[in-house]
């Protein structure tokens, strides 16, 4: 099995996000389908197959996390020095050529990637065409929508 890269602090998030898994929403769900049931019959209960429903749907979410987290390799990249290159984890600033604006993004691992919050996959078109760029470097990136210009503002280990 291949390891998958994450940021130490995805890896926090997501251990988070398992404990509230397994030990808050499992117990609430067990709990919905124990009153479900002391409703009668199961055939035509609704509340019951829902519930039934939802524990397959977190148990499924629960056995992806640990099989995630299990082939994780966790990056801190505060241990990285600092060169002005772009690496995995980095927090990038890019000044849009084209749009005269500014975007930053932080380059993370798929499982902790959240776009409208700024941090991107390493296996997106525009992480890709980041990592080894420097400082004052301009590239153009092709995405599966258009191609995009940009120059590297600032490289931080954050």
């Amino acid at each position: 099995m291949t390891n998958v890269p994450i940021t130490k602090e995805g890896e926090k998030a997501i251990k988070e996000k398992l404990y509230h898994l397994k030990f808050i929403e499992r117990p609430k769900i067990s709990e919905a389908i124990a009153e479900a049931r002391a409703h009668g019959d199961l055939k035509e209960n609704a509340e019951y197959h829902a519930a039934k429903e939802l524990q397959g749907l977190t148990e499924a979410k629960i056995n992806e996390i640990e099989s995630a987290l299990a082939s994780a390799q966790v990056i801190d990249v505060l241990t990285i020095p600092e060169t002005g290159r772009v690496v995995f984890g980095s927090t990038v600033t890019l000044y849009n050529i084209d749009e005269d604006s500014e975007i930053t993004y932080k380059i993370v691992g798929n499982l902790e990637s959240d776009p409208e919050n700024g941090n991107i996959s390493i296996d997106t078109p525009i992480a890709k065409g980041l990592i080894g760029k420097h400082v004052d470097d301009e590239i153009s990136i092709t995405t599966p929508t258009k191609i995009l210009n940009y120059e590297v503002v600032s490289v931080k280990h954050l």
